[in-house]
């Protein structure tokens, strides 16, 4: 009885986390939805974000098609079988990952097969502690790959980006903290909440920084010091003009939290773990004996649902409505700002289809088509045919070093991703009459929508997440942020909170 119990609370601890976003964490998103102007990309984007929210919750699915690498820390008292504990998760995520709670993301680092259940060498990863409390504590955080990949660890002293140098102090610390955001920008799908651990070694500094993001949004830190920096930083942060999704705005931080341990005299290491807006973490308690949940944490105060306006608001930007396969004379038309609604096919293509593209022929007729980043989780129905359960945007600057040459040989007029490219990418669209559209990093619901049919699929022996999806769309909502005049926001954004993170070079903490 006790396996049973145990295996169905870590399947419903997942389920979760995946689709229910926590308290706190709306209620975050909530304040930065209040502070935003009205009418600009960054509010469009929170708006979408919250129905995104609301959507997830109602369906029971995914908030973000990425729903990361499982990452669990566990305590449990003297004598309970730990090893009883990781078998019921290993049950768990293969059951969550079959009903498309989880998208298969496990992936032999060697040959690139996809293990199709989330299960693999280290995978997934489990942290024991005990402790003298009498019950088991599980905390839970699903941390996709493109606010992974924005964790930045600096190693003090160092010269920094638009404030010099970061000496081995609070002040440098307090460099580096602001200059993460910096170099985050819109790719870890802004506006993100960072946890950070000041020193320890490289991997017990991640660890710890990591460990800042199950604490509450709202929490004070016990530490005076910590707790002046962690609000200096969510203040200043701000100031810097990222915005939501890298759009511009007053939404780019919602959380800060720092945590400290020793260090070796030769060392002094910051880590910081970005996490986007998608802010997926749970934790339980459970009955020792029973395996049964008896407490879930995050759960103080109300539960904000988002409600609809009864009017939406209006955009201030140019709004075109596209039917694929485009013309490159309606591509040269756009203009960044523009908002693109597009109606007809779209493909799915991320990492493995880039690469293969590269080298051979495509399946299907790309000219004048639209290739969307996305990895997205797909199931089949009844009938046995293919469903979209949640299918937003990935970070496309991987796809750099091929979108240019890719779009340019197969004759692409439209790739749709999260975070920008760059300026190779940028030249091939004002060459070959192309343009970049950002969509809603983590809103994979919202996206999920505006698929009516999955028409097919090719290269499936690469994974669900990476094969090439044939995909019908209607009114599928996206900005212009790359145009084929050689404009870039992606560009001017970085440019200007460079510019204005240099306001804060001057000595602030002692």
């Amino acid at each position: 009885m006790y396996i049973e119990s145990i295996e169905k609370s870590m399947y419903d601890l997942i389920c979760e986390t995946s689709t229910n976003l926590p308290k706190d964490v709306r209620r975050a998103i909530l304040s930065a939805k209040e502070k935003e102007n009205k009418g600009t990309s960054s509010a469009m984007s929170l708006d979408t974000i919250a129905k995104n929210i609301n959507m997830a919750d109602e369906k029971l699915s995914p908030i973000c098609q990425d729903t990361g690498l499982p990452t669990f820390k566990i305590k449990t008292p003297v004598g309970v079988n730990q090893l009883q504990i990781k078998a019921a998760i290993n049950r768990a995520i293969e059951l969550a990952t079959e009903h498309g709670k989880l998208r298969p993301n496990a992936v032999d680092s060697l040959t690139g097969d996809n293990s199709g259940n989330n299960l693999g060498i280290g995978l997934p990863v489990v942290k024991f502690e005990q402790w003298e409390q009498d019950h088991i504590e599980v905390k839970l955080i699903l941390k996709g790959g493109g606010c992974e990949n924005k964790n930045i660890q600096y190693s003090l002293p160092t010269e920094l980006e638009g404030l010099g140098r970061a000496g081995r102090d609070l002040d440098g610390i307090r460099k580096c903290i602001l200059h993460s955001v910096y170099q985050a920008q819109g790719q870890g799908c802004s506006a993100g909440f960072i946890g950070v651990g000041i020193g320890g070694d490289r991997s017990s500094g991640y660890d710890l920084a990591k460990e800042q993001l199950f604490r509450d949004v709202t929490d004070v830190n016990p530490i005076p010091e910590l707790a002046q920096l962690e609000d200096y930083v969510l203040e200043k942060a701000n100031h810097l003009g990222i915005g939501t999704m890298g759009f511009g705005g007053e939404a780019t931080l919602l959380g800060c939290k720092i945590g400290v341990m020793h260090r070796i005299p030769a060392s002094f290491y910051v880590s910081v773990a970005y996490n986007c807006w998608a802010y997926r973490r749970m934790a339980v308690d459970i009955n020792a004996e029973t395996g049964e949940i008896t407490d879930w944490h995050y759960n103080e105060g109300e539960k904000i649902a988002f409600e609809q306006p009864a009017e939406e608001t209006k955009s201030t930007a140019r709004v075109v409505k596209l039917q694929a396969p485009i013309t490159e004379e309606e591509i040269r038309d756009l203009r960044v700002g523009d908002v693109v609604k597009i109606s007809g096919r779209m493909y799915t293509g991320r990492d493995a289809i880039h690469k293969h593209l590269m080298d051979n022929d495509a399946p299907v007729d790309l000219n004048g088509q639209v290739i969307y980043h996305c990895g997205p989780v797909v199931l089949k129905n009844e009938e046995g045919k293919y469903e979209i359960k949640a299918a937003g945007p990935t970070t496309s600057i991987r796809e750099e070093p091929y979108q240019g040459d890719i779009m340019k040989k197969f004759g692409i007029r439209a790739v749709i991703g999260k975070g920008g490219m760059g300026p190779k990418t940028l030249a091939a669209l004002q060459e070959h009459g192309g343009v970049y559209l950002n969509g809603i990093g983590g809103a994979a619901q919202y996206y999920a929508d505006c698929i009516k049919e999955v028409e097919g699929v090719d290269l499936l022996e690469f994974g669900i997440p990476e094969a090439l999806w044939h995909l019908r769309v209607e009114d599928f909502t996206a900005v212009v942020t790359m145009d084929s005049h050689g404009n870039s926001l992606h560009a001017d954004i970085d440019k200007s909170s460079l510019e204005k993170l240099s306001q804060f070079k001057e000595k602030v903490f002692n």
